[in-house]
């Protein structure tokens, strides 16, 4: 059985396997040069930290095969350590190298060498700028989800490494509730074993199935399986560069025993304190110093992946707020970084590529001062909760009222609770796939833009349709005939409840997502705020509801038809203008910038792509209104 999915399967293992795993081509894509070559180093003294002690026992080997491998990793770092960029403290990290190795070959106390190890790696880690904590706060509720699909077939559901495919590997797969193994690893030790894997084993780099975000998430769940929740609370909160670095091993050693409950369970579920704009810009800033680094190195799939990534898991989820402070800003913004997408897919030179990288970052850094870092205010935090719900909603509502509206007015009530099923369908499925989603499988940015783009153009291809067949039907007697024919049967009825589904979930799901980012961004004292905002789009929402059904009974039934035509064949170019966009976004399509006028609300983007799309739109109208004049004329002439 092919075993891609065993997540930290051989822990325990061969040490010298992470050594030749670390110089793998995915893992330089995702660091500049130097960082990446000092990070192998780093991940290095992090293992021997973590297996050097259970080998010596007062001044005698336990473990003969175990200690021998200690001597040869601390040869492979010695080397790491000579190879690496000129640099001031370069001098002192050979001698603590050197020193390592004495205390190794000498058979020191096991705590002694692994805290000379971990304090030696935090000199590197400095010396050669690499970052050991995550950008975004992670989130073990997406970990769990992630860890079931990627891990849980070697180490099992729980952890205790017997999951299905675990029976006869060698070496068995970890049991990672194993509390004793688990204290002498670091958050940033299992992100690194996720991205680099081990090489020589069955265990392999996840760089390219989890993004960086996803790696810390997963990471901080298999922190859980020896954390006791409750015990979050104590006397002391860590910040996340420290529960990301430490180990509680060094809390133990450092603060007591007593602190090291608190730190396993707070490691374990990080509180969720900084999920601002100004970490959700950064996080968009360094996933494109990786995206570069991907380019530079040839990997221009990973660059592009990575671009994507930048933009769907950082600046999107802050665009709506930014949008109500300075739309300009926003454009710009959004520009920017597509530009520098686009120069990625059509290979352009690297320095081009920094150019627009440059632009693009100097953008999100006015974008950042612009949001600010302390979170939302309240009338910003009233504002975005009330525009995420009526910008999303409108055109869900326009198409509602209007069928509801239609069906009334012709009497047809049996279709009327056909639209009332369709929708109501269409919030449990939108709130089914955001659960399903957050707990149950990861949905990324790039799946989360496709299932909208492509439930955009369908929902296009529907209302022209709609529209057009309401127009061919404006006149009584054809209307009287239809009547008679097909709106009774169950498909007419059918159609109805799929335009009305696909209208409302088409949105819903991103509603969902939106909201619960502004949440976090609006902190506890704009929560208030935010409800106050989705509760008045609501009712702004179902009053415009109520004005076109009211007005519309007022209207003769050939006006009102045709309004209703042209009202649909309208959206149905909107729609295609936003399925196109979204898909873009996605990094489906590419983007081909253009001079033409910008108006979000109507779908029209300045984008040779976008616009393609609307015109094909408006040909079919022209073409099927087409087909009906020449119809009626027809029948006139009978």
């Amino acid at each position: 059985m092919k075993t891609r999915s065993c997540l930290l399967a051989w822990l325990p293992a061969v040490l010298l396997g992470p050594v030749l795993a670390l110089c793998s081509t995915l893992a330089q894509a995702e660091a500049p040069a130097e960082a990446a070559e000092a990070a192998k180093a780093l991940h290095l003294l992090d293992y021997i930290g973590a297996d050097y002690p259970p080998t010596v026992e007062n001044g005698k080997v336990i473990d003969d095969g175990e200690y021998r491998e200690q001597q040869e990793f601390s040869t492979v770092l010695a080397d790491l350590i000579k190879d690496l960029p000129t640099n001031a403290e370069q001098a002192g990290l050979q001698q603590g190298v050197q020193a390592l190795r004495q205390a190794i070959d000498q058979r020191q106390d096991g705590a002694a060498v692994a805290k000379q190890a971990r304090l030696l790696g935090a000199r590197l880690a400095v010396a050669y700028e690499v970052s050991q904590a995550p950008v975004i706060t992670p989130d073990p509720a997406r970990g769990a989800s992630l860890y079931a699909q990627n891990c849980s077939i070697c180490h099992g559901d729980t952890g205790a490494g017997d999951g299905p495919a675990a029976v006869g590997l060698e070496p068995a797969p970890a049991n990672l509730r194993d509390t004793a193994r688990l204290d002498q690893l670091s958050l940033f030790d299992l992100y690194n074993t996720l991205a680099l894997g081990i090489d020589g084993t069955e265990m392999p780099s996840f760089a390219d199935q989890l993004d960086e975000r996803q790696r810390w998430d997963v990471a901080a769940y298999i922190a859980s399986f020896t954390a006791k929740p409750e015990a979050a609370k104590g006397d002391k909160t860590w910040n996340i560069a420290e529960l990301a670095r430490q180990t509680p091993a060094e809390v133990a050693a450092n603060e007591g025993a007593a602190a090291v409950q608190a730190f396993r369970a707070q490691r374990a579920q990080p509180p969720q304190v900084k999920r601002g704009p100004s970490q959700l810009l950064d996080y968009t800033a360094s996933t494109l110093d990786k995206s570069l680094a991907a380019y530079r190195a040839g990997d221009h799939d990973q660059a592009y992946d990575l671009s994507v990534a930048a933009y769907l898991e950082g600046f999107e989820l802050v665009e709506s707020s930014l949008d109500n402070i300075d739309t300009v800003a926003r454009k710009s913004t959004e520009k920017a970084l597509m530009a520098y997408r686009q120069s990625l897919q059509d290979g352009l030179p690297v320095a081009q590529a920094e150019q627009r990288l440059s632009e693009a970052k100097t953008k999100l850094d006015q974008a950042a001062k612009l949001l600010g870092s302390d979170g939302l205010s309240w009338s910003l935090s009233f504002i975005s909760g009330l525009l995420i719900l009526l910008r999303e909603g409108l055109e869900a509502i326009l198409v509602l009222a209007a069928v509801l509206a239609f069906l009334r007015n012709t009497g047809q009530q049996s279709a009327m609770r056909s639209v009332n099923i369709g929708w109501g369908l269409a919030l449990v499925a939108g709130f089914a796939t955001w659960a399903v989603a957050a707990y149950v499988i990861d949905v990324g940015g790039a799946q989360r833009e496709l299932l909208e783009g492509s439930t955009a153009l369908f929902a296009s291809v529907m209302v022209l349709w709609l529209g057009v067949w309401m127009h061919d039907r404006r006149h009584a007697a054809a209307w009287q005939d239809y009547i008679k024919s097909s709106l009774v049967s169950g498909g007419g009825r059918f159609g109805f409840a799929v335009l009305a589904f696909f209208s409302v979930y088409r949105e819903l799901f991103e509603v969902i997502l939106f909201y619960e980012t502004l949440w976090l961004q609006a902190g506890p004292a704009g929560h208030q705020a935010v409800l106050a905002g989705g509760a008045t789009a609501l009712v702004l929402l179902v009053g415009l509801a109520w004005v076109i059904l009211r007005g519309s009974a007022k209207l003769p039934l050939s006006l009102f038809f045709s309004i209703n035509a042209g009202l649909l064949c309208a959206l149905s170019v909107v729609f295609a203008g936003h399925g196109v966009k979204a898909l873009q976004e996605a990094g489906v399509l590419g983007t081909r910038p253009m001079a033409f006028i910008e108006f979000d609300w109507l779908g029209i983007h300045p984008d040779v792509y976008s616009l393609s799309a609307q015109a094909v739109a408006l040909l079919a109208i022209l073409v099927l209104y087409g087909r009906s004049r020449l119809a009626e004329k027809r029948r006139a002439a009978v």
